[in-house]
């Protein structure tokens, strides 16, 4: 019943198809509804969203993230209802807090972040909604949300220098020992990100005021961190301390926000990238970790986040990759996690299931001392980033954009693969390529008009051209 609901994947390995399927039929499982004891739709709470065990706050971080593969479920798993309660909660001076009650709805705050900040993702994920419903309507409304918040992180967090100073377990990255860290890399990477897609949000809002203004946000952020937080010598981007001294004791996965945030130049990316595909550095067989293998705090058996594989990091990562150009190295590093995440899954003499974090060289689960409830099982916000996001923007390479009117496919070779029944906005479209006696032949069916763009790397083969209404077919030997 649930494929019936969700689009179809085709792929040349049947794994990572059913473990997709999979993944959809858990997402219908844990969609709860936001009800009271009796039953009755809770006034101010989100009417769904999806569930994961032992859950006590609605979390903005993972709520977010979970956006990029709930968008694909053809509406059935809107991700716009708990975002919405995320607004419906922002304060006068603009502030939403990184943690709400399930139960009350009352923001929930700790010790270590008092002021409850959380990874400024807002924009981004507006952004990205916004290319697959076209729903500018939607930008519209939500745009003032978006400048409170940003207000609200510059008034608080924003010190003289520029640069902003939040609690390192504001940044997502578990145990990683982040000593003296004042000004953390990632969260300032996330707020030039922040500021990027603000700009783009001016840009289809055709409001050059709000576009020039993050937009010069931006190119002032990008500059700070890369004047203060690049080490030429290292080669590499790192936290700050009190007197904005690099802190070179721990290099973290969280300076590769930088990349997403498109802020080192091509000479800086390549350094970057290059630790990335070295196996003593990042590249280590299941990719990437949230420390290097050359560190002192790294763990080939995980403990918690020294050494354990977070999907989400490899999902920033290899959005990263792509935006340098690095489409077939990002493809590659997408198969090798979802390699690991079937062998766990498989449950050879291991524990089955798919979980919140995975070991960075062997199957199995990594461990967190004190913290028996690491990693989490089946918890989907980290999972499904994999499993439906890459393998349908990575593994099997689809960009689709509504309002642009279109579908590029970046191949690295010709395969048996594609989509079927995928909603843009009561437009189902399908498009699959096979091999049969005429050589390799794409399938495309629309009910609308659109752009299509192949482009196959292994064969240097680019060609793009309009798809009417219905069905149609294009014979690769024809480009």
């Amino acid at each position: 019943m649930i494929k019936d609901l969700v689009p179809s994947v085709h792929f040349y390995n049947q794994d990572f198809v059913d473990l997709y399927d999979r993944t959809w039929v858990w997402i219908g499982e844990l969609w709860k509804q936001c009800t009271d004891s009796e039953g009755r739709k809770k006034e101010g709470f989100p009417e769904h969203y999806l569930a994961y065990e032992n859950q006590t706050t609605f979390n903005q971080f993972d709520s977010l993230v979970s956006s990029f593969f709930l968008v694909y479920g053809n509406s059935n798993y809107p991700p716009y209802e708990v975002i919405d309660f995320f607004y419906s909660k922002q304060e006068e001076n603009g502030a939403i807090r990184s943690d709400y009650d399930i139960e009350t709805g009352a923001p929930v705050f700790s010790e270590d972040n008092p002021e409850g900040y959380a990874l400024p993702l807002f924009a981004w994920v507006e952004f990205s909604l916004f290319h697959k419903s076209g729903n500018k309507k939607r930008l519209k409304d939500v745009v003032g949300y978006l400048e409170k918040y940003f207000t609200w992180l510059a008034e608080t967090a924003e010190k003289e220098n520029g640069l902003y100073s939040v609690p390192v377990s504001a940044c997502m990255t578990g145990n990683v020992p982040r000593p003296s860290c004042v000004y953390p890399v990632d969260f300032n990477a996330a707020m030039a990100l922040n500021a990027l897609y603000m700009s783009s949000i001016g840009d289809i809002l055709n409001d050059k005021e709000l576009s020039f203004r993050y937009k010069r946000l931006y190119f002032s952020l990008k500059t700070k961190i890369n004047s203060m937080m690049w080490d030429q010598e290292d080669g590499f981007y790192y936290d700050l301390d009190e007197n904005c001294e690099r802190v070179k004791e721990t290099r973290h996965i969280g300076a590769y926000w930088t990349l997403l945030a498109e802020i080192p130049n091509e000479e800086k990316a390549d350094i970057l990238i290059a630790k990335l595909k070295n196996p003593e550095e990042f590249g280590t067989e299941d990719p990437f970790p949230c420390v290097p293998a050359s560190s002192k705090y790294f763990s080939e058996t995980g403990n918690g986040y020294c050494g354990s594989v977070i999907p989400f990091y490899t999902f920033l990562v290899v959005k990263g990759l792509t935006n340098y150009g690095e489409f077939v190295f990002a493809h590659e590093c997408s198969l090798r996690h979802m390699f690991f995440i079937l062998e766990v899954l498989s449950g050879d003499g291991g524990p089955g299931d798919v979980w919140e974090a995975y070991l960075p060289n062997n199957e199995g689960l990594p461990r967190w001392k004190d913290h028996p409830e690491f990693p989490r099982k089946r918890f989907l916000p980290q999972t499904g980033l994999i499993t439906i996001a890459l393998m349908i923007e990575n593994i099997i390479g689809l960009d689709i954009s509504l309002p642009r009117k279109t579908v590029n496919w970046t191949m690295q070779k010709l395969d048996s693969m594609g989509i079927e029944n995928f909603s843009l906005k009561r437009n189902l479209i399908s498009i699959q390529c096979n091999k049969n006696q005429r050589g390799w032949e794409i399938r495309l069916e629309s009910e609308k008009l659109y752009y299509f763009t192949i482009k196959i790397l292994e064969d240097n083969k680019t060609k793009t051209l309009p798809i009417p209404s219905g069905k149609c077919s294009l014979l690769i030997s024809k480009i």
